[in-house]
Formats: C-alpha cells, structure tokens, sequence
C-alpha cells in the first residue's frame, strides 16, 4: 500500500492475542481479548455458521462491548472454549457488572476440522483457558499452523484427497493515527488467490501433478455427485483503533468481505459459514470509509498469507 505501512498487530493498543492447540489432533483456538471493552460487531455471509453470542452484536441489541472474541477449531463443539475465557475472564472481574458478579461478554465462532486428524479431541475450556494465559506473553502470538489455523484447510471441493494446508493468517497496517489487522483462520472451500496477480496460491490440487484443478470449475462439474457435509468455513476479525459504533462496525465487518471475495473462490457459498467480526478500542477518530476500504485490503493480504504458511510446498504432504 503506498499510503499505508505494515505493522505488527500487537501494535494496535487495546487488545492482547493468544493462541492454544491441541497440536497431536490438529485443532486450536485464537483469543482476542479486549482490555476494558471493546465495541463489536459481526457480519455473516456463509451458509453454515457455528456461533456464540453473536445475537449481542446486532446494532439493536442493549449490548455495548464485548470482552473477548474467540476463533476456533472443532466445529460446534469448539464453542467450549469460550467457556476457559468466561473464566480467565470472570477471575479477573472482567465482564458486564452486575449484582451477583460479572458477566464476561465472549462472542465466538468455529471452524470444522474434525476430519484433519482426529474429531473426538476439540478445543474445549482448559484450551480456550489457556490461549487467554498465552496471550499474556505477546511473543507467544504467531501465525501458520497456531491457534483457530491449526487444522485449516481449503480446496476441498473433491474432498480431503484433494485439499490443502492453511493456516492462521495475520496482517495489519497504519494509515495516520489509524491502526488495522485482521487475524483470519482460513479454512475455505474454495481456492486462495493472490489478487495482485490472479495466481491461485492453494487450493484444489492434483497431488500427482501438483496442478490446481480450480474449486469454481470442480463445483460446476460435479457439486451435485459431492456431499460437503458444511466442512469449512473461514473465520476472522478486524480489529481497529477507530471510533466507531456498532452499526459503523458493522459495516466495516461487511466492507471487509470484499477481502474475502478478493481472495477466495468461491467464496460465502451454503458449504461455509463466513464470518467476520469487527472490533474498535475507540481510541482515535477515523473515517468510516476509510476503515472498511482499509479493512478489505488488509483481509485479503491476510487469507494471502495464511495460504503460504507452508511455503512452495504448501502443505503437499498433508
């Protein structure tokens, strides 16, 4: 970006990040923590989401901030994880006051990868626990095969045989005073592409050949012969300095798809559940426009380099 410089996301004042696997089954969980608060919204475009407390972030709920926002392996049964960070949470009186104590605001969404390795070991509340005691130490924070990106995978429209290894992918930049990362666990359907070159990255491959076979050309073929039991889904959050509220944010969240459109093909179809959350410390002033453009770009370099977390192999041998 020319106006733009990278920054490390840590950078972004407001927010600690932690990441915790179960590295033997191939599953993990990422926490964003919002250090007093953070206003958040959600925009979800995939046909098969798995979800908590995303209900609070519609514009016309009461709620006003979240506590943390967890990314996770395990499909459904991830969403335990949240439970650990209610409880990091609760043990440090974080959360909505009430009389009877706190009240933690976690949201959170998963992703499958029950079928990478193993699907009887899912990130449950011990890891969601420790993810949040992981982000304590910034250096522990990484991207690749860490956290939500564990087990995430994409090009799988000819099933597992055919599909290839992503990652967690983290980017962010400043533009002024204003901040923007996106931490993404992508675990799409479809192909990654570089969109500054229109070159697929990962995606469907024929592993004898290591020639991509093109997820848009494999679904128009034979979508109807495949059963894709709703295996994927990518899942990711921006997260910002900016002022916004929370019909603002949400319309970063939504601007922000267009990274994902960008990046991803196809993208949003009934086979994943995408979403996106969008978090703002309302540390500094900025433009809405200016956000959600920023926010699109940002997403897309993001996917880019979750889909190069294995280099020119790419995950081959999986």
């Amino acid at each position: 970006m020319k106006y733009a410089k990278e920054i490390d996301i840590r950078d972004i004042e407001g927010f600690a990040f932690g990441n915790a696997e179960y590295a033997e089954a191939a599953t993990g969980c990422t926490v964003i923590l919002a250090e007093g608060g953070a206003v958040c919204a959600v925009d979800v475009r995939g046909g098969a989401p798995a979800s908590r407390e995303n209900a609070l972030l519609n514009p016309l709920a009461a709620n006003d901030s979240v506590n943390a926002v967890v990314l996770s392996g395990g499909s459904a049964f991830g969403l335990d994880a949240s439970t650990g960070v209610m409880k990091y949470l609760e043990e440090r009186n974080t959360g909505f006051p009430t009389a009877y104590g706190v009240v933690p605001i976690v949201v959170s969404s998963c992703l499958f990868d029950l079928g990478l390795v193993r699907a009887d070991i899912r990130p449950d509340a011990a890891l969601g626990y420790q993810a949040c005691l992981n982000a304590e130490d910034p250096s522990l924070f990484k991207a690749g095969s860490f956290g939500a990106g564990c087990g995430a995978t994409v090009g799988k429209f000819l099933g597992p045989e055919n599909c290839m290894k992503s990652g967690l992918g983290i980017y962010a930049v400043q533009l002024g005073d204003l901040k923007v990362g996106v931490i993404a666990a992508v675990n799409a359907a479809g192909d990654i592409y570089d969109e500054r070159t229109g070159k697929v990255l990962a995606g469907v491959v024929d592993r004898s050949s290591g020639e991509f076979l093109h997820a848009e050309e494999c679904l128009y073929a034979a979508s109807e012969k495949k059963d894709l039991f709703n295996q994927n889904t990518t899942i990711s959050a921006v997260i910002t300095n900016a002022k916004l509220t929370k019909t603002e944010l949400t319309k970063v969240a939504g601007m922000a798809h267009n990274g994902y459109a960008r990046a991803i093909r196809p993208v949003h179809t009934m086979f994943d559940g995408d979403s996106i959350y969008a978090l703002g410390s309302g540390k500094t002033a900025a433009d809405l426009n200016t956000v959600g453009t920023l926010a699109a770009d940002v997403m897309a370099e993001a996917i880019r380099r979750a889909a190069e977390v294995y280099g020119n192999d790419y995950g081959l041998s999986l």
